[in-house]
């Protein structure tokens, strides 16, 4: 009699949810259905969690200029950077470029797409390519507004300084497109 109650026992799932430290909810279930129930809530919980950004909306394009803004200004007004794009070598500034674009990917995927990836995957490139190309932009108009990018006598110079001052500015960018 004993065994046959353990055995009942431990097929019951028992599951007790509790807020703080108040009960809240306590049931006895079969264990499959329990089983069951608890790995479809604990899905669904977890898809809940993780807001899925996939559409790029005008709102998404002002938060990257605004975020790709505030470092481009500090960082794009410095005699180190514009003399850093004068003597850097060019192979060391794409590397530089490609850095940026993994780092903007990365944190876009660990934010919007974990797990995700793989039926999302054109939105987020699209997300990452337009995160940097706008700040990008913003960084050339600024240093061409400041007159720091001598796009007329030397070309290379100029891509240099907005591809290096580029690197801090899509980071700030990435990271004011998550503000809701």
């Amino acid at each position: 009699m004993r065994k046959q109650k353990k055995e009942e026992e431990s097929s019951i799932y028992k599951n007790i949810e509790s807020i703080g430290s108040t009960i809240k909810d306590a049931a006895s279930l079969p264990f499959e259905v329990g089983q069951a129930i608890h790995k479809e809530m604990s899905e669904f919980i977890q898809k809940a969690s993780a807001p899925l950004r996939t559409e790029f909306r005008p709102r998404d394009l002002l938060q990257i200029i605004v975020g790709a803004s505030i470092l481009a200004i500090p960082v794009g007004f410095t005699q180190e950077t514009w003399d850093l794009g004068h003597t850097m070598h060019t192979k060391n500034v794409i590397i530089l470029g490609i850095l940026s674009i993994i780092f903007i990917g990365m944190f876009v995927y660990y934010n919007y797409y974990r797990g995700k990836l793989k039926k999302n995957f054109g939105e987020f490139t699209k997300r990452v390519l337009s995160t940097y190309i706008f700040s990008l932009l913003v960084v050339a108009g600024l240093l061409t507004i400041i007159e720091v990018a001598p796009w007329h006598t030397d070309m290379v110079i100029a891509i240099k300084r907005v591809i290096l001052t580029t690197f801090p500015a899509s980071m700030s960018a990435v990271v004011a497109d998550t503000i809701k």
